[in-house]
């Protein structure tokens, strides 16, 4: 089972790395939603603060490079780019599933290695829910924040992903439970991410009751995994899983509008992901409540290069949303977040339609 996994984990970062793997037809809904420029910012852009603090942690500015890999011995160069750049910029990232380590203890240094160059950076671990209904638990868990010395532990949810792969685990009965098991029980924070499809308002106040300390909404319009599961069935010639991913390619919740339904329904700790392209995405995200954001696709390909590369992925993003937020006259992050911003189109009918209020946002004053 380790080493099908190994396998699995090892096709999906080459999938990701050579195949156009994103949304097709749905969006993030970032591009309905606009920070009313200001033409007299009275700040000056150097001097903007970009620094904030999750989970008693500080970062340098609100971003993280999300989970994506690990658990495959060809993919530990990627994660030891990623942490050694995100050490040197005073960041954060996750790992994706650890699941095939704790299997086979021979691929835990393609997790631990993150830890080895990243010494003070925010680090995420991580695990699937599928395996909390397949067993996994406390010394599970445990043992996967153990590997990495990390920070938080993130538990995934893939429901949609698990629906379209051909050995995917679709029994989520339960899940709900053991992850309030393993909340309470870990000395870390546990939180909850989707992986592309969203996270609605009823599953938020779920994993508030349940006890997790924060949600990363993952929503639709960035990468598929059911896009990815699709280019694995084609290559071996699996119409019926095939025709699966291609049907449920755009499924899912927009990352903008999942946003919003979560940060209105709970008192938690939101990090924005799904489709985060851009630092002026990121700036969007935060405006709409999110604590933080973070990427992942675009720092694969830089990743799989050097540690300089995504070094400056990063920093192009960072400035870019010191830049959005010198231009909508916000001197620190507390001050993005309370920026009027003005939320149109397909994102504004889907919140009204959801009971939510879109035109709150516009009404802020700075």
């Amino acid at each position: 089972m380790s080493d099908q996994t190994e396998m699995r984990k090892a096709s999906h970062i080459k999938i990701c790395l050579e195949e156009d793997v994103q949304a097709r037809r749905k969006t993030t809904g970032f591009e309905d939603v606009f920070l009313v420029h200001r033409a007299i910012p009275e700040i000056k852009r150097k001097k903007i603060n970009l620094s904030t603090t999750v989970f008693n942690n500080k970062l340098s500015a609100p971003l993280i490079v999300g989970a994506m890999t690990g658990g495959a011995v060809e993919t530990t160069k990627i994660n030891a780019a990623i942490a050694q750049a995100v050490e040197e910029l005073g960041l954060g990232m996750g790992v994706g599933s650890q699941r095939a380590a704790i299997s086979n203890p021979k691929l835990e240094h393609t997790f631990a290695v993150v830890r080895e160059k990243a010494p003070t950076a925010f680090l995420i671990a991580n695990i699937g829910a599928p395996q909390l209904g397949r067993g996994y638990g406390v010394r599970e868990t445990r043992r996967a924040v153990d590997m990495m010395k990390a920070d938080v532990l993130a538990i995934h949810l893939n429901p949609l992903q698990e629906a379209v792969q051909p050995e995917g685990e679709t029994d989520y009965a339960g899940v709900l439970k053991k992850i309030g098991e393993v909340a309470q029980a870990l000395d870390v924070p546990v939180i909850v991410k989707e992986t592309g499809a969203g996270i609605a308002a009823e599953e938020a106040k779920m994993l508030e009751a349940a006890g997790v300390a924060g949600i990363d909404v993952a929503g639709a319009g960035g990468t598929s995994w059911a896009a990815v599961e699709y280019h694995r069935a084609k290559k071996v010639r699996d119409e019926s899983r095939q025709r699966l991913g291609e049907n449920f390619w755009d499924w899912g919740i927009p990352t903008a509008a999942s946003l919003v339904e979560v940060v209105q329904s709970v008192h938690l700790t939101v990090i924005a992901s799904g489709g985060i392209r851009s630092g002026m995405d990121v700036a969007k995200a935060l405006t709409l409540g999110a604590d933080f954001a973070s990427t992942a696709l675009p720092v694969l390909c830089p990743a799989n290069r050097s540690s300089e590369e995504v070094k400056k992925t990063l920093q192009f993003t960072i400035d870019e949303l010191r830049n959005a937020m010198f231009l909508a006259g916000a001197e620190s992050i507390q001050k993005l977040r309370n920026v009027p911003v003005v939320i149109v189109g397909k994102t504004a009918e889907w919140l009204r339609v959801r009971g939510f209020h879109p035109e709150l946002y516009a009404r802020r004053e700075t």
